[in-house]
């Protein structure tokens, strides 16, 4: 099988030597994926706004793979707080609520800054369509 990897664009990446996304085959992992934007900064004061730039980014990513939101099958939300869970919820339902993946949300007791208050990790498999 043939290995792709994608890199978003962040500094980190190249420095420390990691993908955003690897495709093997039809399957498409994208690892874990905080709001932090191209500049360094990061996106919202929100886990709403947060999660959705983080889901919007994915919708993204997906597509340079060949890949949809149809094909995701998995998601692994990180939140340090919580009560933050509904917000996440709500973001992530207007992406994949008719989807129905497996969804898990675990809280830590931080990430890499302050201002970071999800991160989420996605696994897709090209055409493996939900018809529920």
């Amino acid at each position: 099988m043939k290995r792709v990897n994608y890199s978003s664009g962040s500094p980190l990446e190249e420095i420390a030597g990691y993908s955003r996304m690897v495709k093997i085959g039809n399957q498409v992992h994208i690892g874990g994926t905080t709001a932090v934007q191209r500049d360094g900064s990061v996106f919202g004061t929100t886990a709403y706004d947060q999660s959705t730039y983080i889901f919007t980014r994915f919708i993204e990513l997906l597509d340079q793979a060949g890949a949809r939101a149809q094909d995701v099958y998995k998601v692994k939300v990180y939140v340090t707080d919580m009560a933050l869970a509904k917000e996440v919820a709500d973001a992530y339902s207007a992406f994949f609520k008719e989807i129905r993946p497996l969804f898990t949300m675990v809280e830590t007791p931080k990430l890499n800054r302050p201002s970071q208050l999800v991160e989420i990790e996605l696994e897709a498999m090209i055409g493996c369509e939900c018809n529920a």
